[in-house]
């Protein structure tokens, strides 16, 4: 992969990630399920103007969802939390 726009789907934005965001220098974001630490990295420098330290990545199952007698699920992805080095933030979380 090598677009990053395709690599970061979008920003996480959560009572959690916040709480995240207020304890370190850290940002969440939606990223493709292919896509590896290194891959998740590349693409967060080139995107924004920052050095990024670490990247932890999780899967993130999708929900069962019951509408009347319909069983179906939500989608899986996959959530990658970007540690950036001290005094680079992103824009995209400030403010919130």
């Amino acid at each position: 992969m090598t677009d990053p726009y395709q690599i970061l789907k979008r920003p996480v934005i959560t009572e959690k990630g916040s709480l995240i965001r207020a304890s370190g220098n850290k940002a969440i974001f939606e990223v493709a399920l292919s896509a590896s630490k290194d891959d998740v990295r590349k693409a967060v420098e080139k995107v924004f103007p920052v050095t990024v330290l670490s990247v932890r990545t999780m899967r993130v199952r999708g929900k069962r969802r019951r509408v009347g007698r319909v069983v179906g699920k939500t989608r899986d992805w996959k959530k990658a939390i970007v540690t950036l080095r001290e005094g680079d933030t992103i824009e995209v979380f400030e403010g919130l």
